[in-house]
């Protein structure tokens, strides 16, 4: 995988990292209470069973840790949520259309002198046309050239079926639906080259 390139890309791995922390703790404690009740409670060690109907005290914890943990990653979970779906004044704007099997990109702020946006498309190199060192469903021939340091609006839609633009490195995974034009954000804080992929089944050549 790539290394992440955006603040919301960087907020999902560190939000992933806090959630193992929970997760081995949680994982680690029902172990060894499945361990204690295996091995201290059958016939051979306690053969004279415990008769008791509840315990307020245990009931208790057993019901406030679980809420206090859920509400410690809800906060960040929802923090991070929302400013996925912020829209930061952009400084310009990039239409994706997505085809069967294709990608269109229009920079809908650069008008020529026909008052028309400048657009392109961009196809899928061949298997059989990739050079050494090129990577097999990720080249294509004509590449998207964004900024750095910028505010980016994206516009996302599709012409046929659906699809899904889809980034990792810059936390971006939105779906492409014929007639419903559907809007992210990003700001790349480094120069790279970032790969992405369609991520919805849409027919032969998806990729």
């Amino acid at each position: 995988f790539q290394d992440p390139a955006t603040p919301v890309m960087e907020g999902i791995i560190n939000f992933h990292h806090d959630l193992m922390f929970f997760l081995i703790i949680i994982v680690i404690f029902t172990t060894w209470l499945v361990f204690r009740c295996v091995f201290f409670f059958n016939e051979t060690i306690h053969p004279k069973a415990e008769k008791f109907v509840h315990g307020t005290v245990i009931e208790v914890i057993w019901t406030l840790t679980p809420a206090l943990i859920l509400l410690m990653i809800a906060l960040p979970s929802f923090a991070l949520l929302y400013s996925m779906d912020e829209i930061i004044d952009p400084i310009m704007t990039l239409k994706v259309i997505g085809h069967q099997w294709y990608w269109s990109y229009e920079y809908s702020d650069e008008c020529q002198s026909t008052d028309e946006s400048l657009a392109f498309d961009s196809y899928m190199v061949q298997e059989e046309d990739l050079y050494k060192g090129q990577f097999r469903l990720l080249e294509v021939d004509n590449r998207v050239v964004l900024p750095t340091n910028t505010h980016i609006r994206i516009l996302i839609t599709a012409s046929d079926v659906l699809h899904c633009w889809a980034i990792p490195s810059l936390g971006i995974k939105l779906d492409a639906c014929p007639g419903r034009l559907n809007q992210t954000s990003m700001f790349i804080k480094r120069e790279g080259t970032f790969y992405g992929q369609c991520s919805e089944i849409c027919g032969i050549n998806h990729g």
